[in-house]
């Protein structure tokens, strides 16, 4: 087989993995729950010490152990599922060994990891419903969010309607006002000037002698102090601004004299409000919203929070103990805990799910996994592990959708043929082989396992048939052309999807062999090795060309 050398990246950490560091929280030590790559129990010997000769002897001894009492291997039991065409393991403990000792398979009820049942033991709400609980509170906020937004366009609407309703201002008069005798010298230029002129003018006692001055003196300024509000009207010898009497010409204060009286009546009252009117009664006044304030948040204990108390004849200063609890109580919550687990245990609905061609590298490669047909399809056959002969002969039907008949001959370019291959390549080279189908490819390579770090490489199997065989007539050429065939927007498609999720493009060709080749190795009593030695992997590493990048 010839092979390409694949050099990883650097290994970083994923992202729950740093979700859980920045939130502080304790993750399980994943160097020691998968510190074995294969679930394969490993008896290394005593190291070699040249300069020492009871090294030679402790090897000796070890290896003769071994001989004669070989340590048992743990074989783990399955059952084949021809309605989903996979294996399907239900005992727990074996899940749990062949997740962690090699990452095989994914949870039936779970993203990967079998983590149903130990989800079922915590106390509180699971991950999923987390899930769900997030979204429906990001929907109601975007909902809530909508609603104040239509309620401060309609706020704009009713105040823009109220500008248009509401009176026009009268200018500020200027704290000066020019000559009245000057004015009086131009009023036959303007239409109704006298009017305006005495209105300015203060008003005078008829009692008194009116005071002329003589024409020799200068024009005085009269200065008119500015009202501070706009609707001036003049009542009583007073200003009144918007209704409310701000003052005389000698500037007293408008109730002043009520306050006076009743200060006299009843002793130091509060005084009049000089300020100007607040915000609210203005809203109030013109039928304005008035935002209500927020309540704050108080915090009460309950009752049972605030009766407890220390126990402080426990060795243990810090547990907390409720008043009139006993021991017998104690023990009879802890039963009842037990049942719980057990009934749990019992009921557990998850079984792990692993592909054919795992299941196949588990049977035939490592021998630590029987395969027996399922009870509910065969229940007279159940008890007997099928051997690895009619595994491939079942596997390479049921690759197929829907699966073939048994009338119908297997083929070289079998689907399961050309993915085992692949499989049994990469996973000889150190990969931890992964499904691709979410990310549109075959395999996906990790360095060490999903729980360390993404994975580096997605893997496309593609036939290839360079054999004289295939290419003797034009009918097999045409049929060959059409399998392999494919376009460059194919190719740029699945390159650029990759690139998206930081992960590099492999095409693995499989050179698939000759029936001729094959004919030998058929029946019962087949060679599978030398079956699949007929098969040659290549693989070629592709990269997605950018001028920026790749000037040189």
């Amino acid at each position: 087989m010839s092979e390409v050398t694949i050099h990883p990246r650097p290994i970083g950490r994923t992202g729950a993995q740093k979700k859980n560091s920045m939130r502080g929280g304790r993750r399980p030590n994943y160097n020691i729950i998968h510190r074995n790559l294969l679930p394969v129990e490993v008896h290394p010997l005593p190291p070699l010490i040249p300069h020492n000769p009871l090294s030679l002897v402790s090897i000796a001894l070890s290896y003769i152990i071994s001989v004669l009492a070989p340590p048992k291997r743990k074989v783990y039991k399955g059952y084949f599922s021809s309605a989903t065409s996979s294996i399907h393991i239900t005992n727990h403990e074996t899940q749990r060994a062949l997740w962690e000792q090699g990452f095989f398979g994914r949870g039936s009820l779970s993203r990967s990891e079998p983590t149903w049942l130990e989800t079922r033991k915590k106390e509180g709400v699971t991950a999923e419903e987390n899930t769900d609980k997030r979204r429906r509170e990001r929907r109601n906020f975007k909902i809530e969010r909508a609603k104040v937004e239509q309620a401060g366009i309609e706020k704009d609407l009713t105040s823009s309607k109220y500008e248009e309703r509401r009176p026009r201002q009268i200018p500020q008069i200027p704290r000066s006002v020019p000559n009245v005798e000057n004015l009086k010298t131009n009023a036959h230029d303007m239409h109704g000037i006298d009017g305006i002129l005495n209105s300015l003018l203060p008003r005078r006692d008829p009692t008194l002698p009116q005071f002329r001055p003589d024409a020799t003196e200068k024009p005085s300024i009269i200065a008119i102090p500015s009202p501070k509000i706009l609707d001036l009207k003049e009542e009583d010898g007073m200003l009144r601004e918007n209704g409310h009497v701000n003052g005389s010409a000698n500037g007293a204060i408008d109730g002043f004299e009520d306050w006076k009286k009743a200060m006299d009546r009843n002793g130091l009252p509060t005084p009049p409000s000089t300020s100007p009117p607040s915000e609210t009664s203005q809203a109030e006044k013109f039928d304005r919203p008035v935002r209500k304030l927020q309540r704050q948040k108080t915090v009460r204990f309950s009752p049972t929070i605030e009766a407890r108390e220390f126990d402080l004849s426990s060795p243990v200063i810090s547990p907390i103990k409720a008043p009139g609890s006993s021991l017998a109580q104690e023990n009879k919550t802890l039963q009842k805990v037990q049942q719980i687990d057990n009934a749990i245990k019992e009921n557990n609905q998850e079984h792990l799910q692993i592909s054919l061609e795992e299941a196949f590298f588990l049977t035939y490669s490592l021998g630590i996994l029987e395969v027996h047909p399922s009870p509910s399809t065969d229940p007279e056959h159940s008890g007997e592990a099928l051997p690895p002969s009619s595994l491939l002969s079942l596997f390479r039907r049921h690759s197929f959708f829907p699966p073939r008949s048994l009338s119908v001959a297997s083929e070289p370019d079998d689907p399961f043929m050309l993915s085992y291959a692949a499989y049994h390549h990469f996973r000889s080279m150190g990969w931890v082989v992964r499904s691709g189908i979410k990310f549109g490819v075959d395999y996906l390579l990790y360095n060490r396992g999903p729980a360390f770090s993404h994975a580096e490489f997605a893997v496309i199997i593609i036939p290839s048939y360079s054999d004289p065989h295939w290419s003797d007539t034009e009918q097999q050429k045409k049929s060959m052309e059409s399998k392999t065939r494919k376009s460059w927007w194919w190719l740029h498609g699945i390159n650029r999807v990759q690139a998206q999720v930081l992960k590099s493009l492999v095409l693995c060709y499989v050179e698939v062999p000759p029936p001729s080749a094959l004919k030998v190795e058929r029946g019962a009593a087949a060679d599978i090795g030398a079956l699949f030695s007929k098969y040659t992997v290549r693989d070629v590493n592709v990269k997605r060309w950018t001028p920026n990048r790749s000037r040189d």
